[in-house]
């Protein structure tokens, strides 16, 4: 075979002999070692010389294609020449495909970062790829652990904030009979609320206790960065940041602000139109057609009559255009 065939292949340490076409259209590409340095024994490391025997494997790799490829890798068995090595044969391997493996390192690398960075779940991917769960999510863990061992980044506006996240489960104590929680269904994030870090961690729980044992793991250096932490309006959480980031300034994100207002003017309303009207609310009323003016942003608000200036004005100062 060409070595272009080889080249277009892009397996280093393998070598292209024969292609063939089955006949469900896919094609078998026949392979052998090509790495001088296959010969050497894993476990020693001297080269070896004499044959042992041949066998060939089945390794996976990446789609090409509609029918894709199916590789046999006829490579050899052989005797290592070191006495004292346990290690009496081996078979070649190469980087991309170790000794046992089943799929190329590439195939499994492409199916951990589809989950990391293309946001595809493990169960996609695993049909994607035609790999299963477990083979994905052992890809992912692999891929995820660049990401947690690596240096947080410069924060300088941190958010913290709840998430449910499944079912709790409790367990009940054989000896005392007392039940006690064992998974949390709220987990506590921690994010990069105006940088590009994104996640930065996430704890089981939602406690003073919890967010002081994540912030613990990050370096001294860092927390005393963080300028701002933006909440909701938790006192475990104003806790937490007062204890464990007592430089850092407490705000209140936007959403819950707005929406604890809205809340309030809601219950206003209700109440005083039962005590003027003597009824429930229409949507005919004017208090009525103002309840979602909170909830608008400043460009969609409509105009409004003033008795001040005697004509049409904006019910938001500087939106700038009318609606």
């Amino acid at each position: 075979m060409d070595n272009s065939t080889t080249l277009l292949l892009d397996l280093d340490g393998l070598a292209v002999v024969s292609v063939e076409r089955l006949e469900d259209g896919t094609r078998r590409v026949h392979l052998t070692t090509a790495d001088e340095g296959a010969r050497a024994c894993p476990s020693c490391g001297v080269v070896a010389s004499r044959v042992k025997g041949s066998a060939i494997t089945r390794p996976r790799d990446l789609p090409y294609g509609e029918h894709g490829l199916e590789f046999r890798w006829h490579k050899r068995r052989w005797y290592c020449p070191d006495p004292q090595c346990p290690r009496k044969s081996f078979t070649e391997q190469i980087p991309q495909i170790p000794a046992g493996a089943r799929i190329t390192m590439r195939l499994r690398n492409a199916a951990g970062r589809r989950i990391r960075d293309a946001g595809s779940t493990a169960i996609q991917a695993a049909r994607d790829l035609h790999l299963s769960w477990p083979t994905v999510m052992n890809a992912f863990r692999t891929q995820a652990r660049e990401v947690i061992e690596a240096p947080q980044p410069e924060v300088d506006v941190l958010g913290i904030d709840e998430t449910r996240r499944g079912r709790p489960r409790w367990e009940q104590d054989p000896i005392t009979g007392k039940w006690h929680l064992v998974r949390d269904r709220w987990h506590t994030g921690f994010v990069d609320a105006l940088g590009a870090g994104g996640l930065l961690g996430q704890v089981e729980g939602r406690t003073v206790a919890n967010v002081l044992a994540w912030l613990a793991t990050t370096p001294l250096t860092w927390r005393k960065s963080i300028k701002y932490v933006a909440i909701d309006m938790s006192t475990t959480y104003r806790a937490a940041v007062r204890t464990g980031l007592p430089q850092a300034t407490v705000v209140v994100d936007h959403f819950h602000v707005v929406r604890l207002a809205n809340k309030m003017l809601s219950t206003v309303r209700r109440r005083t139109t039962a005590e003027v009207r003597g009824r429930r609310g229409r949507a005919s009323d004017p208090e009525w057609k103002a309840r979602r003016r909170l909830l608008r942003n400043r460009e969609d608000s409509p105009p409004s009559s003033s008795p001040r200036c005697g004509t049409r004005c904006w019910a938001r100062e500087g939106s700038g255009r009318p609606s």
